[in-house]
């Protein structure tokens, strides 16, 4: 988990109490994502543009198809 070490994690607020959630840090210009049940496993690691992209596409509906 290089360069997350101390770093601040969150998750939504929507998130259920069964672990099966994501969380996310920045830590300077990148963004972390985690697995919450193994936080101490792999970090995938966005761009702040990459991140972003993700969000407008979310928030656009483009992979409610998913669910």
């Amino acid at each position: 988990m290089t360069g997350f070490e101390g770093a601040v994690w969150r998750k939504s607020t929507r998130s259920q109490n069964n672990g099966a959630c994501l969380e996310v840090a920045r830590v300077g210009d990148v963004i972390g994502v985690r697995d919450s049940k193994n936080p101490d496993g792999p970090v995938l690691v966005f761009t702040l543009r990459e991140f972003d992209a993700f969000l407008d596409g979310a928030a656009k509906g483009e992979f409610n198809d998913l669910l």
